[in-house]
């Protein structure tokens, strides 16, 4: 692949200013940087999960969720590109089952915490849900300046809110398979 990045400073930026995948240059506050700034925001929280000690299958499960946030981060990008499929989120799902299955069914809400690493793991949970919330605020946005319906909008690709919805429901989960193998308690909320 050779030498991406030769010079980290290109002072390119220094206009307020950020170059996209595709070339094109934008502001650094347009509602496209916070989408894919909060997709890698989202990626580096999973990171301090991962430095914590889980089992192998939670890691295993986080780090491909970290790839597909890269991916998802390439594609917000590009304006027009995809990267995230059905077959991610279908993947998600699958897991968020297996995850769930042996977990006592929930009565009440809960409040983040339980562990260390739960806690990190619910820290991620909301960050993920600022991300979903960040690129359904470009697909309005660019929908409302092409003339286009949110629907029918071709600049986010819907796999991709799917995939982050789907997304903090398997953190919401993990954290709590975490909280049990920790020892920890889950707080229940109280009314």
């Amino acid at each position: 692949m050779g030498n991406r990045l030769s010079k980290i400073y290109t002072r390119t930026g220094d206009d307020g200013t950020t170059g996209l995948g595709d070339g094109s240059r934008i502001e650094k506050n347009h509602a496209r940087v916070e989408a894919y700034g909060t997709v890698d925001e989202l990626n580096s929280n999973l990171g301090m999960l991962l430095s914590y000690p889980l089992p192998d299958n939670i890691r295993t499960c986080l780090v491909a969720i970290q790839h597909d946030l890269f991916d998802l981060g390439g594609e917000l990008c590009i304006p027009g590109h995809r990267a995230i499929t059905a077959d991610a989120t279908q993947r998600l799902e699958t897991q968020l089952d297996a995850f769930n299955a042996p977990l006592p069914p929930l009565k009440e809400f809960i409040l983040p915490g339980g562990s260390p690493a739960a806690s990190a793991c619910h820290i991620a949970r909301t960050v993920c849900r600022r991300a979903e919330r960040r690129v359904i605020t470009l697909a309005r946005s660019e929908s409302v300046d092409h003339g286009e319906s949110v629907n029918h909008g071709e600049s986010v690709n819907h796999d991709a809110l799917t995939y982050l919805n789907r997304l903090s429901d398997l953190l919401f989960v993990i954290a709590r398979v975490i909280a049990r193998l920790e020892g920890g308690q889950e707080v229940l909320w109280k009314r």
